[in-house]
């Protein structure tokens, strides 16, 4: 069992390179053979020593990032970890890590990437003529919503429809009925999208022998991740026939892997560029970053320590017997009936971190009660039992409320609302830290749009990794405990450019894709010009002129 309170702007950043401590111990005696034995271990130690520095250095200056050497003949390298080598002719070698924050607060290393959705290749504006017209309900939350609508463009596009603007479900997450209207720019998503698909804000009324008429769209449920033959086959046929359809629900209705990368950049056209918060919203985010950064720096975390979280990951067992009478009701009725084992779970980091783990991974790392830190968090289940040990460590937490509590938020903390403006604040943090990131939507979007909005650093702890550490602090063994968590998150990716591999979302990472490079060593990495629009403004107008 976790046992509760025994815890007591754009800027570069060099590479980071995770390292293993390793140690080579040899006693060796007598004579010559002593000797010799001794100088072999000297030997071998300098030329370990030798080009473990010579990599290190390699990959920095890789990155464009400055090297210099320290005193005592030790090499320090600045990067993401600042990484000390000691070369000890005892018969030990040592690597010893510890974090920089100053580089933290920076960027990630780009490589030489910067953004780009602009087309590459071949992107005629859509033909005067539509299909029809595509309605979509989009379920969920904010996030989950949002990738849907990007889903619901991208269809639109496929099938040469006329996309109806998308509506957002106001009952079964939110019970907020705010619409696309009252959260996104719609003149501006609109505008935005008008070289990639047409859009507008009602299915018109037709004329039909004198007489006016509504299109009453064809309701169809698509299969879950569908790929874009379904699109072009069923949808169409069924879009043809009655002018307009109704796809619902509609998250994660088609497929994110898709092998055409105009079709991925259309995707991030949308997300990035089209899908723009009202001014309201906006302005109220910009204030609050304002105040969180008028002294200096500050972290955003997304504390996903939920009841919904903990119910689907099935994490029960440091609850009371109210508490877990709770939350198994919530599982039964949301969630599909399966066994689950907490010490299991736990094991292999499938339980949401605690506020207090939170924090322990925090001052592990380096960061200190001085360290100002937004939360992004609906309440926090087992309340002040859970945050106190957290606040004890890192006693500056704010959220939306306590920075500005206007009327605006005001009852409407949990509604699109309040989930809108966490998104602009953590988006635009100098650090984003989820702390879970699995099936959560908002802290995967989060992700991927601070990777495309310039590489922002992000703190993604490897909760596998840390689970057997954490449970072994629980069993009293406490000595080296915070050297193993720095281990672990020195391992970790902070936010550069990295492969995207199963089941990491198209959503959380859209790199290549999205990205090019301005010295590219591949011609098709090259960047097209930085505005998107005006790649497509030209695109229009040289496939005007050849009509």
């Amino acid at each position: 069992m976790r046992r509760i309170g025994d815890g007591s702007t754009l800027g570069k950043r060099g590479g980071f390179v995770g390292h293993h401590r390793n140690q080579l111990k040899q006693t060796l005696s007598g004579g010559v053979k002593g000797l010799f034995g001794k100088l072999s271990v000297a030997v071998i130690v300098l030329v370990i020593c030798t080009v473990s520095l010579l990599l290190t250095v390699k990959s920095n200056n890789s990155n464009n990032q400055p090297s210099f050497f320290g005193s005592k003949g030790r090499a320090v390298v600045d990067g993401g970890a600042r990484v000390r080598f000691n070369c000890v002719l005892s018969g030990y070698f040592h690597v010893f890590t510890e974090i920089n924050l100053d580089t933290l607060w920076g960027t990630a290393a780009s490589g030489g990437w910067r953004p780009s959705s602009a087309p590459r290749s071949d992107w005629p504006p859509p033909p005067k003529e539509s299909n029809g017209y595509l309605r979509v309900r989009c379920n969920g939350g904010l996030n989950q919503q949002r990738t849907a609508i990007c889903n619901a463009v991208l269809a639109a596009r496929i099938m040469n429809a006329t996309l109806v603007l998308p509506e957002l479900d106001a009952n079964s997450f939110w019970h907020d009925d705010s619409g696309f209207q009252g959260i996104y720019d719609v003149e501006h998503f609109i505008k935005a999208l008008r070289y990639d698909v047409r859009i507008v804000e009602s299915i018109p009324e037709v004329q039909k022998k004198g007489k006016t008429k509504k299109i009453k769209a064809y309701q169809l449920r698509p299969p879950r991740d569908a790929p874009i033959r379904w699109y072009t086959t069923e949808a169409l046929e069924k879009m043809k026939e009655h002018t307009a359809i109704y796809l619902t629900p509609f998250s994660h209705r088609l497929a994110e892997e898709i092998d055409n990368p105009e079709y991925q950049r259309l995707r991030c056209r949308v997300n990035y560029h089209a899908l723009r918060f009202k001014p309201n919203i906006m302005k109220l985010s910009n204030s609050i970053v304002s105040k969180l950064r008028a002294e200096s720096h500050f972290m955003s975390i997304h504390l996903r320590f939920e009841m919904d979280m903990l119910a689907f990951a099935g994490c029960f067992d440091i609850f009371t017997t109210e508490e877990q009478r709770i939350l198994k009701k919530y599982r039964q009725e949301n969630f599909a009936e399966k066994k689950l084992v907490y010490s299991e779970r736990r094991a292999i980091g499938k339980c949401p971190l605690t506020p207090e783990e939170v924090g322990l991974i925090l001052r592990a790392m380096g960061f200190d009660n001085s360290t100002r830190i937004y939360l992004a968090a609906g309440e926090i289940f087992g309340g002040e039992r859970f945050t106190k040990p957290f606040r004890s460590m890192f006693p500056r937490l704010e959220n939306h409320s306590t920075v500005d509590p206007s009327e605006d938020l005001v009852g409407n903390t949990r509604g699109l609302l309040g989930s809108a403006v966490d998104y602009m604040v953590c988006l635009l943090s100098d650090v984003f830290m989820p702390t879970y990131d699995g099936p959560s939507n908002f802290a995967n979007n989060l992700l991927g749009h601070r990777l495309y909005y310039g590489f922002r650093t992000t703190i993604r702890p490897d909760r596998k990794a840390l689970a057997p550490i954490f449970i072994n602090r629980e069993n009293g063994q406490m000595a080296g405990f915070e050297e193993a968590v720095r281990r672990v998150m020195l391992g970790t990716n902070f936010g550069g450019p990295h492969k995207r591999v199963p089941p990491e979302s198209f959503y959380t990472n859209s790199w290549p894709e999205c990205f090019c490079q301005t010295s590219p060593q591949n011609p098709a990495d090259k960047c097209p010009p930085e505005d998107v629009l005006e790649v497509l403004e030209s695109k229009l107008e040289s496939e005007t002129n050849s009509n």
